[in-house]
Formats: C-alpha cells, sequence, structure tokens
C-alpha cells in the first residue's frame, strides 16, 4: 500500500505529513479535505475535525512530529514540542491519543502558528 501524505496549511506555512496504516488514518483520510480553526496548548496544536473515532493503540506520551487524534475533542493534533501535561522532557497529550501519522522535515515551524489561525488539511498529489 502506497503511503498516504497529506498537506498541512496555514497563513504562513505548508507544511507535508505521512499517515500511517492505522483505522484512524484511514478515516481521517476519507474525511479530507479538513479546515478548522487552530488551538494551542503548549507546543501542540489541536482543532476539531469531523471525524469520530474510539481509542487505537493510544499513547500517553508522544514524540516530536508526530500527528494524533484526540477522542474526547474528536481533534487532529500536531505535537512539535513540550505540553503543560509534560513530564520531563516527555510530550505529554492531555489524555491518549491515537497516533495517525507524523510531520515530513522540520515540525518546529509550528512555534509560530497562533490559536485562532485557519488551517486546512488536504490529500498532497
Amino acid at each position: 500500500m502506497a503511503v498516504k501524505k497529506i498537506t498541512i496549511t496555514t497563513e504562513d506555512l505548508k507544511v507535508d505529513a505521512s499517515l500511517n496504516n492505522s483505522e484512524t488514518a484511514q478515516k481521517i483520510w476519507d474525511a479530507l479535505p479538513i479546515e478548522g480553526s487552530v488551538n494551542t496548548w503548549g507546543d501542540e496544536i489541536y482543532f476539531s475535525i469531523p471525524v469520530n473515532i474510539g481509542l487505537e493503540n493510544a499513547k500517553a506520551a508522544v514524540s516530536e512530529g508526530d500527528l494524533g487524534y484526540w477522542p474526547p475533542g474528536n481533534a487532529f493534533c500536531i505535537f512539535f514540542g513540550l505540553t503543560p501535561a509534560s513530564q520531563g522532557d516527555e510530550i505529554r497529550p492531555a489524555s491518549p491519543v491515537n497516533i495517525f501519522g507524523k510531520i515530513i522535515g522540520d515540525h518546529k515551524v509550528f512555534k509560530k502558528v497562533s490559536s485562532g489561525t485557519k488551517i486546512i488539511i488536504e490529500k498532497s498529489e
């Protein structure tokens, strides 16, 4: 199966990411394109998406650049550093998330995205 790639666009950024082979990734892929408004929580961006999935191999700690789905908020999450729930240098979401993909390249660029910014997720060519 070919790797599915998406493009994440905000006012100033255009970043590519790859999706894994999870059911979560497939459901998000099927819902694209998605448009939202960014919320920030430490070095995490999240926004609600029209996808409703339960926990799937959920992780309480994630890596920089991970894309996660947070079931309680039906949220698409981009992790690029520590969050208020982090312990030491461990990146922790508010509660476990389904990891469904990874940013390709520099994930630190998301540090300049502020709350309320419009974000668009679409399939890459």
